[in-house]
C-alpha cells in the first residue's frame, strides 16, 4: 500500500488530517440541514420509528444500535426517519475518489478510473435502493465537492492562507481560523512521494518512489 511521505511519515499524518476535518464538518453541515428540514421516508419498506419526546434514554438506545450496525439498513437497525438531507453516503463515496485522485500522480489513470467508477456506481445504487431523495445526493455532491476544493485552495497558497485581506473572500468561512492552525506548517502542496511505512521487509522500503506531479 502506498503512503504519502514528506518529512518523514509527517506528510500521512496531514492527509489524514485533512480527512478528519472535511468530513467532520461534512457531517456538521448534515446534522443542521437535518434538523432544519425533515423528509418522509422515500420508501415504503423503510421504517419510521416514533417520536421520543425527551427521553434520553431512548436516543442513546437508539444512537448505540444505529452505530451496532454501521447505520446500514441491510443490517436491520436504520429505523430513524428524517435523517435524508444530504446523503451520508453519497459524500463518503465522493470524498474517497476526491482524496483518492488529489494525493496520487496523475499517472495513476487507472485507479483513478476505477475508484470513478465505483464512486458513480455507489451512487447509483443509493438511488436505486430509493434511500434517499434525488435532492439528498445533488446536495451531497455540490456541498462536498466546494468544500474539498475551497480547503485545498487555501492549503495550496501561502499567501490565500496567511494574508486575510479583503479580496481574500474565503478567508470569511467561519472555519477559517481552525484551518490555519491546522495548515500553520504546511508551505504548499504535499510532494507526491511515496515509501512504505513500515521498518521491514526491507527489500518493499526500495520500493519508494517519487512521481511528478
Amino acid at each position: 500500500m502506498l503512503y504519502i511521505n514528506v518529512a518523514c511519515c509527517s506528510g500521512r499524518w496531514i492527509v489524514m488530517r485533512r480527512i478528519a476535518f472535511i468530513v467532520a464538518m461534512l457531517y456538521a453541515f448534515r446534522c443542521i440541514t437535518m434538523f432544519v428540514t425533515i423528509l418522509p421516508v422515500p420508501s415504503e419498506e423503510l421504517k419510521c420509528s416514533p417520536k421520543t419526546g425527551l427521553s434520553v434514554n431512548v436516543v442513546v438506545r437508539r444512537a448505540i444500535k444505529l452505530l451496532s450496525g454501521f447505520g446500514l439498513s441491510v443490517t436491520g437497525v436504520h429505523n430513524l426517519c428524517g435523517d435524508y438531507i444530504y446523503s451520508g453516503h453519497t459524500f463518503i463515496l465522493i470524498m474517497t475518489y476526491m482524496f483518492i485522485r488529489e494525493y496520487t500522480p496523475r499517472s495513476f489513470v487507472i485507479l483513478h478510473w476505477l475508484t470513478w467508477l465505483m464512486c458513480c456506481v455507489g451512487v447509483f445504487c443509493v438511488l436505486a435502493s430509493h434511500e434517499h431523495y434525488t435532492v439528498d445526493v445533488v446536495l451531497a455532491y455540490y456541498i462536498s465537492t466546494r468544500l474539498f476544493w475551497c480547503y485545498h485552495t487555501l492549503a495550496a497558497s501561502r499567501e490565500l492562507k496567511q494574508k486575510q485581506t479583503p479580496s481574500n473572500y474565503l478567508t470569511r468561512n467561519f472555519w477559517f481560523p481552525i484551518f490555519v492552525w491546522f495548515e500553520r506548517n504546511v508551505g504548499g502542496p504535499l510532494p507526491k512521494q511515496y515509501s512504505w511505512p513500515f521498518p521491514c521487509p526491507k527489500y518493499v522500503a526500495s520500493w519508494s518512489t517519487e512521481y511528478p506531479a
